[in-house]
C-alpha cells in the first residue's frame, strides 16, 4: 500500500503547479484549471472530495475544457478514489490506470556511446525543434521500426532536422517555464541530431521542493538503445540536487519495469480520463 503522506505530497504538487499557468475553476468536486492550449492541465478532485465527484460533475467540467479550448481530461490518484473510474466512463471519458512511480534508489544509466546529453536554455534557437521532437515521438508510439540502411532518413527525422529555428518557434509558455526553472529539459543529441528529450517539473511544495519527470520521448528509429532509461537517470540525478521527492507516471506496466530498473519503486496508481478519439 502507498504511504498516505507520500500520495498527499504528490496531490499537493498537482494542486500547485496548476496554479502556476492556469486560473482554477471550481465545478462541483472537481479543480479544473484553464490556460493556454499549449500548456492544459486536466480537471482533479478537490483532496478528500473524491467520492463527492458525479457525472454532472465530469460532464459540467468538460464542457468548460471544450469551450476553453483545451484537451477534455480529468486525471486523479486511483488509490484515493477507485469508484471516479465509473464516474469518468458513465460521462463519456475512456480510462487509462498508469502506473505512479517514486525514485526511490536511482541507478545511473549511461546512455550509448556517442550521444551527448544538454541541459536546454530558453534562448536556446532549436528550442522550438525539440519541442517538435516531443511531438513526432508521441505521435509514433511503440518500439523502433528497423529502416534498411540505403533508405536514409525516416520522414519524422527530415522533417525534424530540416526547418530552421525561425520556422519552429517555441511557445511562448514553454520558453517562459524554461526561463523560470518551472521546466528543466534536457535533450539527447546523435551525430549532431536532437533524438531523445525530456524534462522534470519542480514545484515548490510548503517550502520543500517536489519534481515530476515528464514528456521522456525518442524518435522512433532510435528506440531499443536505452535513450529513455539514460535521459530519465539524467533527469533525476538533475532534480534530486534540490528535490525531496521525483516521481512520474509511466505509460504502462512494461514502461514501468524498465523504470523499476532505474531505481523507481510503485507508489500505486494514476489514473487519466480523455474524451475518446471521433
Amino acid at each position: 500500500m502507498p504511504s498516505p503522506g507520500l500520495l498527499d505530497r504528490i496531490e499537493r504538487y498537482f494542486a500547485l503547479a496548476a496554479m502556476a499557468d492556469a486560473r482554477v475553476h471550481t465545478v462541483g468536486s472537481l479543480a479544473v484549471p484553464i490556460g493556454s492550449p499549449d500548456w492544459p492541465y486536466p480537471a482533479r478532485p478537490f483532496p478528500g472530495r473524491e467520492a463527492e465527484v458525479t457525472v454532472a460533475d465530469v460532464r459540467a467540467a468538460v464542457a468548460l475544457q471544450e469551450r476553453s479550448g483545451v484537451p477534455a481530461s480529468l486525471e486523479w490518484l486511483g488509490d484515493r478514489c477507485r469508484g471516479l473510474a465509473g464516474v469518468a466512463r458513465s460521462a463519456g471519458l475512456v480510462v487509462d490506470d498508469l502506473p505512479l512511480l517514486v525514485a526511490d534508489d536511482p541507478v545511473e544509466v549511461l546512455l550509448p556511446a556517442g550521444v551527448r546529453l544538454y541541459l536546454v536554455g530558453a534562448d536556446d534557437p532549436r528550442l522550438g525543434l525539440y519541442q517538435r521532437l516531443a511531438e513526432l515521438a508521441f505521435a509514433s508510439p511503440g518500439p523502433a521500426v528497423p529502416v534498411p540502411a540505403a533508405a536514409g532518413r525516416t520522414t519524422p527525422d527530415v522533417a525534424l532536422g530540416d526547418p530552421g529555428p525561425a520556422e519552429l518557434p517555441p511557445t511562448e509558455v514553454l520558453r517562459e517555464r524554461v526561463a523560470s526553472g518551472r521546466t528543466v529539459m534536457m535533450v539527447a543529441v546523435d551525430e549532431g541530431q536532437p533524438v531523445a528529450i525530456g524534462s522534470h517539473q519542480p514545484v515548490d511544495v510548503d517550502g520543500v521542493e517536489i519534481s515530476e519527470v515528464v514528456g521522456v520521448a525518442t524518435l522512433p528509429r532510435f528506440r531499443g538503445r536505452g535513450l529513455g532509461a539514460g535521459l530519465t537517470s539524467a533527469l533525476v540525478e538533475h532534480a534530486r540536487q534540490t528535490a525531496d521527492l521525483v516521481f512520474l507516471s509511466a505509460g504502462d506496466d512494461d514502461v514501468a519495469r524498465v523504470y523499476e530498473r532505474a531505481g523507481f519503486a510503485r507508489a500505486g496508481t494514476t489514473c487519466l480520463a480523455v474524451r475518446p478519439s471521433r
